[in-house]
């Protein structure tokens, strides 16, 4: 069946806002204040991780015959099973869905309470009852969700960031400031590096079902057809999201405030404020609250569709009614609470996701799988540990001594290694290549 340009859009659309979530709108103004006059090789960096990455694991979960877990079977079954649940988990009820939901109340209904009120745990929990419930809607049908967020949803949420950006366009142009230390010697790496944080990588494994399910639903079949539908609408998020991107992290850059932000939170709750007053601060909640609604709908839907397809036996409607509960109460931990728990689950699956969807597209063998994700595992694990607490002198003084490591990408030499042992076994051993990708589509 042949998709219309229009139900390509609506799909790149929708995927837009399922990615663009609480994190995204913070990175870019805060790269766009430290970055000053060399805004444009930091942004590029950003732009090459935050669209770049994702598309890149987008199209390897496309690819593959079952999404995320045949990646991971390529190591071994029982990790690609173990390893896919840690990815649904940390990115659905137990870290990404909450941290949303969180974050939309901070800053779409908070800043409207009195002193009083923002420091009751009721005006969270009421909160959460009506944005897990409106989240519970549209994730019931997900047949429906291309009209909900394709055409609707994602639409308003744009317009309301180019209102910002537009405004602070139009308004005096203070000049660029000069770079913090961390952009005035390599201002394209540090952008790199923190396009990496925005945690969009794990996202894309996890939509993809997503994507998939929704073309099927349109007529699309064979895994080629597939394939190819998903990356044109990965390629329409992918510009949106640069766009987007540029637009506020160009903001950032030309915001001075009074106090200096600590955050791109409170970089753009200055600017706004700035430009519209205290309707400023309406127009940043209301964009804060849809995009971080899209995204609990997109991370919803997800996590139920994976977690129906790995147990046969639960219905969608029952999956989705038991991770949407399980995200509110999570959600009513508090922000801080959620962030101590969970990052340290992220900071140890990204490392793997990464070079898992790079090997993919590789002609390499099960040795070269295993043992670059051991020695990339190995790190991640004691990262892992570090942002709980746990800390080993000995290790943590070699740890130190690993390029990039203060960028918080040690594991990169223990994955180059391992990979670089696999493929010496491999000569000495003989192993059957798992295909690439590209192949596979």
């Amino acid at each position: 069946m042949k998709v219309k340009k229009k139900d390509t859009l609506l799909v790149g659309l929708m995927l837009f806002s399922m990615f663009f979530g609480a994190g995204n709108l913070i990175f870019p103004p805060f790269l766009g204040m430290q970055a000053g006059h060399a805004f444009w090789p930091a942004i590029t960096g950003f732009i090459l991780t935050g669209v770049g990455l994702p598309l890149l694991v987008l199209a390897a979960a496309a690819a593959a015959r079952d999404g995320a877990q045949s990646l991971g079977n390529r190591v071994h079954p029982i990790f690609g099973l173990v390893f896919t649940i840690v990815v649904y988990v940390s990115i659905g009820p137990f870290f990404g869905i909450p941290r949303n939901a969180n974050v939309a109340f901070e800053m779409g209904l908070k800043p409207l309470l009195g002193s009083g009120a923002a420091g009751s745990p009721w005006p969270l929990l009421l909160f959460t009852v009506v944005f897990f419930a409106l989240v519970l809607f549209v994730s019931l049908n997900p047949v429906k969700m291309v009209d909900y967020m394709g055409k609707w949803i994602t639409p308003a949420l744009l317009l309301a960031i180019v209102v910002l950006c537009a405004f602070g366009a139009l308004q005096d142009q203070n000049s660029l400031q000069e770079p913090a230390d961390a952009y005035a010697a390599a201002p394209l790496l540090r952008g790199f590096i923190d396009g990496y944080s925005t945690m969009d990588a794990l996202a894309a494994l996890a939509f993809g079902i997503v994507i998939l399910t929704t073309l099927s639903q349109k007529g699309v079949q064979g895994r080629r057809e597939l394939t190819k539908f998903t990356l044109q609408a990965g390629l329409v998020a992918g510009a949106a999201l640069a766009a987007v991107y540029i637009g506020i992290g160009w903001l950032g850059a030309h915001t001075v405030l009074q106090a200096p932000a600590e955050n791109g939170t409170a970089l753009l709750a200055g600017a706004a404020s700035h430009l519209f007053g205290r309707n400023g601060t309406v127009l940043l909640g209301f964009i804060f609250t849809l995009a971080c609604f899209t995204t609990c709908v997109g991370l919803t839907i997800a996590c139920s569709q994976y977690f129906v397809k790995l147990t046969g036996k639960v219905s969608y409607r029952t999956m989705a009614y038991s991770l949407t509960l399980l995200s509110f109460l999570v959600a009513n931990l508090g922000l801080n609470q959620i962030i101590s728990i969970s990052v340290p689950f992220l900071v140890m699956a990204y490392p793997l996701t990464i070079v898992l969807v790079l090997l993919s597209f590789l002609p390499v063998s099960r040795m070269v799988y295993g043992s670059a994700m051991l020695l990339t595992g190995l790190s991640a694990l004691y990262d892992g540990l570090g942002m709980l607490g746990l800390h080993l002198p000995v290790l943590q003084k070699a740890a130190s001594l690993l390029p990039f490591a203060a960028y918080g990408l040690g594991w990169v030499t223990p994955a180059a290694a391992g990979a670089l042992l696999g493929l010496v076994c491999e000569k000495a051993f003989g192993g059957k290549r798992e295909e690439p990708q590209r192949k596979a589509a």
